[in-house]
């Protein structure tokens, strides 16, 4: 047999990989980000984030079903313990505090649109109060009434 005859010695898997690194070699890893990103970016276009939801939820469980839930404790305090190596203990009081100052917020628009929607019920669109009135607007019931009102 000549050497011509054995062109099909190289499997596929090894042949991608020979012309992978080739390919680092010739244009660096960066290359690489780069097509990555704009191939994801083309994906999410085509078929939408919800794509992406569901093929990292059923990767989740898949982990999950190999490896058990203990994997992701262990991972999960891996990279706990390497943010703070990095960022200090004070990082978490920081996103802590901002973290519960956007519960807060939303706690309020969630207030607000109760009650909004009480009033909606209770009389058709909640009608503006007018300039110079004299009668507060009433605090929906189960809150307390906030100052100006009901005092």
């Amino acid at each position: 047999m000549s050497d011509k005859d054995n062109k099909g010695s190289m499997t596929v898997a090894e042949a991608g990989r020979k012309g992978g690194e080739t390919v680092r070699n010739e244009r660096g890893r960066e290359f690489y980000e780069t097509i990555g990103r704009k191939g994801g970016a083309t994906v999410k276009a085509e078929r939408g984030r919800s794509f992406y939801e569901e093929i990292g939820r059923k990767g989740g469980e898949t982990v999950k079903a190999e490896r058990g839930a203990k994997f992701y404790e262990e991972i999960g305090k891996k990279g706990g313990d390497r943010v703070k190596a990095t960022r200090g203990p004070n990082f978490y009081e920081e996103i802590g505090r901002k973290g519960g100052q956007k519960v807060k917020k939303l706690i309020e628009e969630g207030k607000r649109a109760a009650r909004a929607a009480m009033a909606a019920q209770e009389g058709g669109a909640a009608a503006p109060q007018q300039e110079g009135s004299t009668t507060p607007p009433a605090a929906p019931s189960g809150e307390t009434a906030g100052p100006g009102q009901n005092e």
